[in-house]
């Protein structure tokens, strides 16, 4: 075997310009209507098989394709085990070729022959998390195969192996990565893994090796544009690197010196992602074709263009004769039993009743109420206390999709009470008795995505939101809002609002009413960076205390002083990733309050592992638990999965929630009779299954926010 050519620039970087050639790439077949992010390719022993994800519907899963006919592609097989992301290819473990996938709702793996497409045995392992690229490494030293698993800023390495019959997947290591990767490759020869994120043009590489010990991740080099898709092809000799960025792909040889690039015709405005190939000799493609999904002005899907002319023009001997099932060499068996001492079995744990999560450490409740399906895309909710009865308040809740963007209105059941539409609404919050000239109201604030704007709606007397004048109020230039949350100074009276962009910039403004123009207006007042510049998002205001707590996203739960003239020059760390409680990524922050302003508690989402953690609101912040939650069998009412925003107030609110009431964000909404559905929905938790009764006695049952705020 031909030993690598780019160690070296490996280790210093490789910046990719002067491309040598390059020619226009038409599509060769495509078919439309589905939302793909990611390609595999099956080496079927009849015809290939194109696979891509289905992201658009919650039932999602994955579709097959035959890549033998044209103009278009025939689809063979769907399965929809929900929505999915993430698809690849394994081959000869216990004689089988695998299609492997990891489901979002419920994050196991799951495993389908890659002939028949029929689901092999029960899911062999879960990993909990946000995950968003998935590649193959095979062992040319013993040969066998690893899954590389990225997600928030980490990767997970597992491996794949036949175990007396059966498969297993067993995880090896977990380490942090210097982006979210939204593509990855491997080549076998190189012996290394490369990987890509999202509006990045730098590609990173470690070495593949079988070991527990943590890879050395360095930049390969940069890309002329935004990377938005990698793929390997294997050549006779060394391997080749393509490149995609947009509606071009650039390919690289071994020591990555620039071979050319192809741009993709047959419509306008193409961008590609989910790069892949099939090396193999067909009628139609005797140079074998490079997979992808496509978005362009005639919609989403996934489509193929044959490699023939791109071999021609650029001087490039194609390696049809490539099998995936080859292996040069191997170890003597007796070498794996040693290389498995090192490793870790991920086993779903049979927990003790009562708990489950990771290492069964999590408390376990059971929803007692849902939301109806509303939205494609949810996220935050906020519950608003009615002031003329309790039971009559209202769970308030995002859209932050283009499809189904605004708000969305629920009673205590959970029943669907209005919609209202607006520009991608992110987190919200409630201002109680806002001072609106000769009368006081109740206000609703997001950050609105769509046009970067704070938006603000009226509440009224029953819950219902409505349009007010200055409702749309501008950010600043070159800013794209991301999260949100609100404050009144106990100090001044003043309102304020704070909005974040992913930068972790915050900004604050001064909310008022202009009686002049009879209308709500803002004043800047200050900005800061949240955390150490990770990216941000949720954030919850606690005013008896003058404190703004953040959540940086990949990395801690932080505190900083809210009013404007405090010092944000170093916040205060509430709790950190990998401090043995808390979990990536953080997500959703809200304040239960309590009888005093030592009194109450502070609830994090932690989306990696569909858990939430529980710290004490004085400091310093006290860790309490963690809870997750489970299917409530009885009401028909799934389990959350990759949550997102969350809400809780500890007032109470009758019968049903006589403690006081969470409201958590379910991404994907699995249904009594089977199937997900492709809206969206948000669970209701009894406050007092959460927290203890000597918790609970911290709290004041019948707080008002208006009285602390008027």
């Amino acid at each position: 075997m031909r030993a690598p050519k780019f160690s070296a620039l490996i280790a210093a970087g490789h910046a990719f310009v002067d491309i040598v050639a390059s020619l226009e790439l038409p599509i060769s077949a495509r078919i439309d209507g589905i939302d793909s992010e990611f390609t595999a390719v099956a080496y079927n022993n009849t015809s290939p098989v194109l696979i891509g994800n289905d992201g658009g519907a919650a039932s999602g899963g994955f579709r097959t394709f035959s890549i033998s006919g044209r103009p278009n592609l025939t689809e063979t097989h769907h399965q929809t085990p929900g929505r999915t992301k993430l698809v690849t290819t394994v081959y000869g473990i216990e004689n089988k070729d695998l299609i492997v996938t990891i489901a979002q709702p419920d994050s196991f793996f799951r495993l389908y022959d890659a002939y028949t497409v029929e689901q092999i045995g029960e899911p062999p392992a879960r990993a909990l998390g946000d995950w968003s690229a998935l590649c193959v490494w095979r062992s040319q030293s013993s040969g066998e195969q690893y899954l590389y698993l990225f997600g928030k800023r980490q990767a997970t390495q597992f491996l794949i192996r036949g175990a007396q019959g059966s498969i297993e997947i067993v995880e090896i290591q977990t380490f942090e990565t210097p982006v979210e990767a939204s593509s990855c490759a491997a080549s076998s020869s190189a012996r290394a893994v490369f990987f890509s994120g999202d509006d990045d043009a730098q590609i990173y590489t470690f070495p593949a090796t079988e070991s527990t010990q943590t890879p050395n991740i360095t930049v390969l080099g940069q890309a002329e544009n935004e990377v938005t898709g990698l793929a390997v092809y294997v050549g006779k000799q060394s391997d080749y690197l393509l490149v995609a960025q947009k509606d071009v792909i650039a390919f690289y040889d071994a020591s990555f010196g620039n071979i050319g690039s192809v741009t993709l015709t047959g419509n306008d405005g193409i961008e590609i992602e989910g790069l892949n190939v099939f090396q193999g000799q067909t009628e139609l493609y005797p140079a074998g074709v490079v997979t992808y999904a496509v978005e362009s002005d005639s919609g989403a899907g996934l489509g193929i263009s044959s490699l023939e002319n791109v071999f021609a023009n650029f001087t490039l001997e194609a390696n049809t004769a490539f099998s995936p099932r080859k292996v040069a060499s191997l170890y003597p068996i007796i070498r794996r039993s040693h290389m498995l001492v090192l490793r870790r079995v991920y086993w779903e744990h049979i927990c003790e009743e009562g708990w489950g999560g990771l290492y069964c450490a999590f408390k376990v409740v059971e929803p007692v109420a849902e939301t109806d399906p509303n939205g494609v895309d949810g996220d935050d909710p906020a519950v608003w206390i009615s002031p003329i009865n309790k039971t009559l308040s209202r769970i308030i809740t995002t859209t932050k999709s283009e499809v189904g963007a605004g708000f969305g209105v629920f009673d205590l059941t959970g029943k669907k009470l209005q919609t209202i539409t607006a520009a991608e609404p992110n987190n919200v919050d409630v201002i109680y008795n806002f001072p609106a000239g000769d009368k006081v109201i109740d206000l609703v604030y997001a950050a609105c995505r769509a046009d970067n704007t704070m938006c603000l709606f009226e509440v009224y007397s029953n819950g219902t939101l409505g349009a007010i004048s200055g409702g749309i109020q501008p950010t600043k230039e070159d800013y794209d809002v991301y999260g949100s949350c609100v404050y009144r100074s106990r100090t001044t009276g003043k309102q304020y609002l704070f909005v974040n962009a992913k930068t972790a910039e915050y900004l604050q403004f001064e909310l008022s009413w202009n009686n002049n123009s009879q209308a709500l207006e803002t004043t800047f007042v200050r900005n800061f960076t949240g955390g150490s510049g990770g990216q941000v998002e949720g954030c919850v205001s606690d005013e008896a205390n003058g404190w703004v707590i953040i959540g940086e996203e990949p990395r801690a739960l932080w505190r900083y002083g809210a009013e404007p003239e405090d010092d944000v020059s170093e916040g205060f760390l509430i709790a950190e990733v990998g401090d043995g409680h808390a979990y990536a990524d953080m997500e959703g922050v809200t304040l239960v309050e309590g009888t005093t302003a030592n009194d109450g508690f502070i609830l994090v989402s932690q989306q990696g592992v569909s858990a939430y953690n529980v710290y004490r609101r004085a400091a310093p912040h006290e860790y309490i638990e963690t809870f997750t939650t489970a299917e409530n069998t009885e009401k028909g009412i799934d389990a959350v999965s990759n949550t997102d925003g969350i809400t809780a107030v500890g007032t109470s609110l009758g019968s049903a929630f006589p403690h006081g009431l969470i409201v958590v964000h379910d991404d994907a909404n699995q249904l009594p009779e089977g199937g997900t559905s492709d809206e969206a929905s948000f669970k209701l938790i009894s406050l007092g299954d959460v927290l203890s009764s000597d918790l609970l006695a911290e709290l004041n049952p019948d707080w008002d926010p208006r009285s602390q705020s008027s």
